[in-house]
């Protein structure tokens, strides 16, 4: 098949073959959607990630391989361009929250209509930063729940950059420092802002203090 300019490519990770067929056709209803790319294994879906570069990586919970946060991790730091979507049966407020503190940019269940499923792949897959969740309204009170009283979480990478703006690092130093692009630490801050509320560096410095992320030691 030929693929168009303009269009999400996508690359499908989930080891039922008759789930991940009937997800190409799903999506290849869309003329702005382009599968790539199936693979039955953490392994598989890191690979084709490396070798085609897709704008999305839908990604199953359950897979042979390495565990969903190692890919999620890999891909956020390997492949910055990828942008991974979770489609699971699994609802678990600590799963969700995990996912998506690790770089997750929608967290859906399978349970999703057709015609939202390619809404969420066409915005994550243009460069949305909103995260997109699809899940039960117990589990969204489990996480409302959980996030009362305890410390915003965040990635150990965030909280790499997060030292190293305490710290009046520029993002181009930072991203010389971190071996990463000045474009990832934006996209690294943007995270750090919602997950702490924060309008400004600075301000997310004293909400990182207050919250106990960072030292005020390592703001000086």
């Amino acid at each position: 098949m030929t693929h168009g300019a303009g269009q999400t490519r996508v690359v499908v990770a989930d080891d039922h073959m008759l789930f991940r067929d009937g997800l190409r056709e799903l999506l290849e209803t869309d003329p702005g959607c382009a599968v790539v790319g199936e693979a039955a294994t953490s392994d598989e879906a890191l690979a084709l990630v490396a070798h085609l570069h897709p704008d999305v990586l839908l990604l199953d919970v359950e897979m042979p391989g390495p565990g969903t946060p190692v890919v999620i991790d890999r891909v956020r730091r390997e492949f910055p361009h990828t942008r991974v979507i979770v489609l699971t049966m699994h609802e678990s407020a600590a799963i969700v929250q995990d996912l998506l503190a690790r770089g997750a940019y929608a967290y859906l269940v399978k349970n999703i209509a057709g015609e939202e499923l390619i809404a969420a792949v066409h915005s994550v897959g243009r460069g949305r930063d909103n995260v997109l969740l699809s899940v039960s309204r117990e589990t969204i009170g489990q996480l409302e729940s959980h996030q009362e009283g305890t410390p915003p979480l965040l990635s150990q990478r965030e909280l790499d950059v997060l030292r190293l703006v305490a710290q009046a690092y520029s993002n181009g130093q930072i991203a010389h420092r971190l071996g990463i692009t000045e474009g990832t630490v934006k996209r690294h801050l943007t995270n750090i802002y919602a997950k702490l509320d924060a309008v400004s560096r600075v301000d997310a410095i004293r909400k990182a203090v207050a919250a106990r992320l960072l030292s005020a030691e390592e703001t000086s």
